[in-house]
């Protein structure tokens, strides 16, 4: 049986019980009454699968003859203001998919292009994998002290379902499109978050007109005066997120950005409340550590990156001295 029969038959079914309620305990079925419906409730797994179902026959029937897709803008969580000149944000605008930007553990990022007429923009589609075998190799810490308030729905995380592991999607995606937007709103240099739906998070592209992507830093060869320039841009970055009591959590060279002579930080699901966590301090001297390390050994000073002089002075600019 084709999979929007099912759905036909199960909205039938529902209409037909909710038929046979009506006529209360005396009605009698008739040799036309249609056969009852199974009693029974569905599991979190099918109302998934018929939910995307119907998504995936709706998008079907109304795709655009020049795209992959209409804006999803209007249906989405909107990322903050005021939002960039270059953001295309009509509704009638079409999204079109240009081919894949890097592949991961966790999600994927496509490259998208956002247009109406004219006007036309490059976004980063960040996808977060939910039904396949992969496992958050973060998400036990991420969700320790944020229960859900539907047991059903910890009960499906804790067993993994697939419905638990959508769950589990969304949630990094929320958290994610939450960091980066309080990290925009207060100038730290990441990517402009223009919105989310569902695992879905759609980021500022990073990287020049023709799609291709700024380098990371682990790519980078920078010379000795390019080497203390971005030092100087990380410390203040670090600054910054310290001053709003966080750190990234997970920093490496392979989650910064060179884009043009600027230091751009990127993948921030993970983000750490220093004094919330009970391991901030923990997380941030690791964090220095790790990217102190990759610029000691591309010839950085040790008295200007020394790691512990500059775990002390974030420390301090967070209160925590």
């Amino acid at each position: 049986m084709r999979e929007h029969d099912l759905y036909e038959r199960f909205e039938s079914s529902l209409d037909g019980a909710d038929t046979m309620r009506r006529k209360g305990k005396r009605g009698k079925r008739t040799a036309d009454d249609a056969e009852p419906a199974r009693r029974g409730r569905m599991t979190e797994e099918e109302k998934l699968r018929i939910a995307r179902l119907r998504e995936d026959q709706l998008s079907a029937a109304d795709t655009p003859e020049d795209g992959d897709r209409w804006s999803t803008w209007g249906d989405a969580d909107q990322g903050p203001k005021p939002r960039p000149s270059w953001l295309v944000t009509e509704l009638a605008a079409v999204d079109r998919e240009l081919g894949i930007v890097k592949t991961g553990k966790e999600a994927d990022v496509f490259l998208l292009e956002r247009a109406l007429g004219d006007q036309a923009c490059l976004l980063a589609a960040k996808r977060y994998r939910s039904n396949d075998h992969r496992m958050f190799h973060r998400d036990a810490g991420y969700l320790e002290g944020r229960r859900m308030k539907k047991s059903r729905e910890m009960r499906a995380i804790q067993n993994r379902t697939a419905f638990g592991r959508n769950l589990i999607a969304e949630q990094w995606a929320v958290a994610e499109f939450a960091a980066l937007t309080q990290l925009w709103q207060i100038g730290a240099p990441v990517p402009y978050p223009v919105q989310r739906s569902g695992t879905e998070l759609l980021l500022e592209f990073i990287g020049d007109d023709d799609g291709n992507a700024a380098p990371r830093l682990a790519q980078a060869r920078p010379d000795e005066d390019e080497l203390l320039d971005l030092w100087r841009q990380l410390v203040a970055t670090l600054t910054t997120l310290a001053e709003a009591g966080l750190t990234h959590g997970d920093l490496s060279a392979f989650n910064l950005m060179v884009h043009e002579g600027r230091l751009v930080m990127i993948d921030l699901p993970q983000v750490v409340d220093l004094v919330a966590n009970p391991r901030g301090v923990e997380f941030l001297d690791r964090d220095v550590r790790n990217i102190a390390g990759w610029f000691a050994a591309r010839g950085l000073p040790p008295e200007i990156g020394d790691p512990s002089a500059l775990v002390a002075t974030l420390l301090d600019v967070a209160g925590m001295a």
